[in-house]
């Protein structure tokens, strides 16, 4: 098995201090391995960069998600209060409230949302936490179905059986490994080329059909696959047509509107330097994205400004 790539160097003051360490892999639009850097064909968890999968699998069930319905259930939203208005929503139309989510209770990520919520002497709860529109979205497929609805995150549960098998024929592989996400939910492990697969099966998929929905509405409403200043909002924005979706513990895809598509894991999990390296990867492959030329860079603080960078090695 190849060895792990240095993906990235941490440089403070002309001093390198740190190392990322990873793998990476580029896709063309015809699916070929144009990049590859690291253990491409080694099992990795996906982590969230599975969601769009998940809202595939919940959408094929028979739910309706479309527009920001269908951005909710592939993201990882940051728990404002419109993101916690349309999971309401998508709930309520099921005949469910916020009780029946299975996903832990969190406070939101987006700071402003935290802090108001703080002052006005608010707890955690479950449709803050960033997974609670995929948890809304097989909610509504398992209440669609008549399946049972309190035991959704079970691997068994048809809805995971589902998931699974769009996950899989999505690859083009088998999962390698079972494992529960942070969220409570099934996750199913993939190499990271299969991953990158997957994800470029999306965009190139024929428009209307029901995996380019799920991208064409990630594509439509980023900021339900992130929020106010999130880094994949950030990302799809600079670069219309492009598909991103990140990952805990250092996983991220990326996929341009052309197909081109990369998919990175850094190994001791940390997600500073993802963007730019996918981004690196990219442009080794011949594409413009000049357009998000802002996250290709990112500084080291020192006093509060910047005494160094992070610098990609690919």
């Amino acid at each position: 098995m190849p060895d792990l790539a240095v993906l990235a160097e941490v440089v403070r003051s002309g001093f390198v201090e740190s190392v990322h360490y990873g793998s990476a892999v580029g896709l063309d639009p015809s699916g070929r391995a144009e990049v590859a850097l690291g253990r491409v064909e080694a099992p990795v968890l996906p982590r969230s960069s599975a969601k769009p999968f998940q809202a595939l699998a919940c959408l094929k069930a028979g739910a309706a998600l479309a527009g920001p319905r269908l951005a909710i259930a592939a993201g990882s939203h940051t728990g404002e209060d419109f993101h916690v208005s349309l999971v309401r929503e998508l709930l309520a139309d099921y005949g469910l409230d916020t009780g029946a989510l299975a996903c832990p209770p969190s406070w939101p990520e987006d700071r402003a949302t935290m802090e108001e919520l703080i002052r006005r002497g608010q707890d955690v709860s479950r449709e803050r936490m960033n997974c609670s529109g995929k948890h809304a979205a097989m909610l509504a497929a398992s209440v669609a179905n008549d399946w049972d609805v309190p035991g959704y995150l079970s691997p068994d549960h048809p809805l995971q059986l589902g998931v699974r098998s769009v996950t899989e024929e999505l690859a083009g592989e088998k999962a390698a490994h079972v494992a529960v996400d942070g969220c409570g939910a099934p996750l199913f492990g993939l190499s990271l080329t299969g991953l990158a697969r997957a994800v470029q099966a999306l965009v190139l998929a024929a428009p209307g059909s029901a995996p380019r929905q799920v991208a064409d509405a990630m594509r439509e409403h980023p900021e339900y696959v992130g929020g106010t200043g999130h880094q994949n909002t950030e990302l799809m924005r600079a670069l219309p047509g492009a598909v991103v979706k990140g990952g805990a513990e250092g996983v991220l895809v990326a996929a341009l509107e052309s197909g081109h598509t990369v998919a990175v894991k850094v190994i001791d999990g940390s997600p500073r330097a993802t963007t730019a390296v996918a981004l690196s990867v990219l442009r080794l492959m011949g594409c413009d994205v000049s357009g998000a030329a802002a996250y290709e860079q990112v500084d080291v603080l020192g006093g509060g400004v910047p005494v160094g960078r992070i610098v990609t090695r690919l």
